[in-house]
C-alpha cells in the first residue's frame, strides 16, 4: 500500500530523473501587462527536491516579472532521448550568499564576471508544483515502425510515456 507521501516522493524521483541532462529550460514569466515572456536558463546542478535553481542578475527583468506574478513555466526539451518536460511552479528571487557559493560553477563568470562576489548575483529558485512530460525511450527504428502501423491501421500513433504529476501537496506555501 502507498501513502500520499509515498506518492510524492516518487513523483519527484521520477520528475527528477526526466530532468536529468536536460540543462536549458525555456523560463516563461508574465509580464506587468500580462503578456508572457520566455528566455533559455541554466538549470543548476542539485539533487532535485522539488526545487530547481537558476543564477541570474537580481535586476533582470525576469526578475520584476516573478516579484509581480510569481507563477512561471519552465520548459525542458532533448530531442536526442524524444524526452520533453513541462514544469509550473513558483518563482521567488533568492540572495543567500551561502547557496550562491554552493551552486556557484566556474562556467559562470561569462555571466558574472565578478564571480560569487557579485554585489548583483542572486538565484531564482522554482518551486515545482506541477509537470507533465512525454517520455519515448524506443528507438527510432520502433518508433518508425509504431508509426507506420497507426498510419495503415488508422490508430492513433501513441510514441511513449505521457503524464501529469502534481507535487502542490508536497511543498508547505512559499514565503
Amino acid at each position: 500500500m502507498t501513502t500520499k507521501k509515498t506518492e510524492k516522493k516518487d513523483a519527484v524521483a521520477h520528475l527528477a530523473e526526466l530532468l536529468q541532462g536536460i540543462k536549458v529550460a525555456m523560463m516563461t514569466t508574465v509580464e506587468a501587462d500580462g503578456s508572457i515572456r520566455s528566455r533559455p536558463m541554466w538549470t543548476q546542478n542539485t539533487d532535485f527536491d522539488g526545487e530547481l535553481w537558476f543564477f541570474t542578475h537580481d535586476s533582470a527583468p525576469k526578475v520584476d516579472e516573478v516579484q509581480g506574478d510569481h507563477h512561471v513555466n519552465l520548459s525542458y526539451a532533448d530531442s536526442s532521448r524524444d524526452r520533453y518536460v513541462s514544469v509550473s511552479g513558483v518563482a521567488r528571487l533568492v540572495r543567500d550568499k551561502e547557496k550562491i557559493h554552493k551552486l556557484w560553477d566556474p562556467t559562470l563568470k561569462a555571466w558574472f564576471p565578478k564571480g560569487v562576489d557579485d554585489p548583483n548575483i542572486g538565484l531564482l529558485c522554482v518551486r515545482v508544483n506541477k509537470a507533465e512530460y512525454w517520455d519515448t525511450p524506443n528507438k527510432r527504428m520502433v518508433q518508425l515502425v509504431g508509426f507506420v502501423k497507426s498510419v495503415l491501421t488508422g490508430e492513433t500513433y501513441r510514441p511513449g510515456g505521457h503524464e501529469k504529476i502534481d507535487l502542490e501537496d508536497a511543498h508547505s506555501p512559499v514565503h
